[in-house]
């Protein structure tokens, strides 16, 4: 199980990204209309104005159930081993256990 404070930092980076979304999207947006250099370089500054945390790159996927930050399959936001266990107890509908 991943640290709380962990958890709960990753819940605020999703919502300072989902409060500048738009934000961000109309400044790039701005920018690939713009054809001069000097008017790109002010947009690029107000683009640089959101927080750090606020940026998309920022934001790590982590599973649901334990939250940890690694081996993380997408489709059922579930780790490895989590997704492992619960295959195995037929928790999953749908998916089969690897055997080779």
């Amino acid at each position: 199980m991943a640290r709380k404070g962990l958890i709960q930092r990753e819940k605020k980076r999703q919502k300072l990204e989902h409060k500048y979304h738009l934000i961000r999207r109309s400044l790039k947006n701005e920018i690939r209309k713009v054809t001069s250099l000097s008017d790109k370089w002010e947009i690029y500054r107000k683009l640089q104005s959101p927080p750090r945390n606020s940026a998309p790159t920022r934001l790590r996927r982590r599973c649901f159930a334990t939250g940890r930050p690694r081996a993380n399959y997408r489709d059922f936001g579930l780790s490895g081993h989590r997704l492992c266990e619960m295959v195995h107890t037929c928790l999953l509908p749908g998916t089969t256990r690897s055997s080779w």
